[in-house]
């Protein structure tokens, strides 16, 4: 009876933690870009100012949906680690005025270290510029979670996965990354992770 029952459990938690990666890999793999009150690029690791690949291929599809239109600004988030003399924000702004977006339509986000705080962050600083509608940036497996922490905090949140590399490869090359958003997706519907 007890094995059964532990087994059936079981059973649950491994089908919906396949919904969860269905969820994820479903998100990553469309983008939903449309028009929008602003671009939200989720930070990521910089190379002493020098913006990682898996940075500069959110900034390249931020500059992308910024050059179609879609978005009159655009938002750059992410903190200082330790050891950094700059934000991923600073870096990013950096870059994305080399690649010509005017610095009056960007704003930043340059003390979170974790997608919560910087999304809060910008919750903040965005109500009284009624930006609500946002197109959010990052890689294919992070978008589910960052969406649905988005829209708890009231924005309209649509996402558009940077093109490092197509899907398949990213599953390929980065298992555990899917796993982890897999298992922190659904964290963050059920106890607001």
């Amino acid at each position: 009876m007890i094995l059964r029952r532990l087994s059936g459990a079981l059973g649950i938690v491994a089908a919906l933690w396949c919904c969860s990666l269905l969820a994820v890999l479903w998100v990553g793999a469309r983008d939903c870009a449309a028009p929008a009150d602003a671009i939200i690029v989720l930070g990521a690791a910089h190379y002493g100012g020098k913006p990682s690949p898996v940075l500069q291929a959110r900034l390249d599809q931020a500059l992308a949906l910024y050059q179609r239109g879609l978005a009159p600004r655009v938002i750059l988030t992410g903190g200082t680690a330790p050891g950094d003399q700059t934000s991923e924000a600073a870096v990013g702004r950096s870059y994305l005025r080399r690649a010509g977006v005017p610095a009056t339509a960007m704003l930043m986000e340059s003390e979170g270290r974790t997608t919560r705080a910087s999304l809060t962050a910008v919750a903040a600083f965005t109500g009284p510029l009624e930006i609500r509608r946002v197109i959010l940036v990052s890689d294919p497996f992070h978008l589910l979670r960052a969406r649905t922490i988005a829209r708890r905090l009231g924005f309209e949140a649509l996402t558009s996965p940077a093109q490092q590399l197509p899907l398949r490869s990213w599953i390929l090359s980065q298992p555990r990354y899917l796993l982890q958003e897999s298992i922190k997706a659904p964290l963050t519907v059920v106890l607001n992770y």
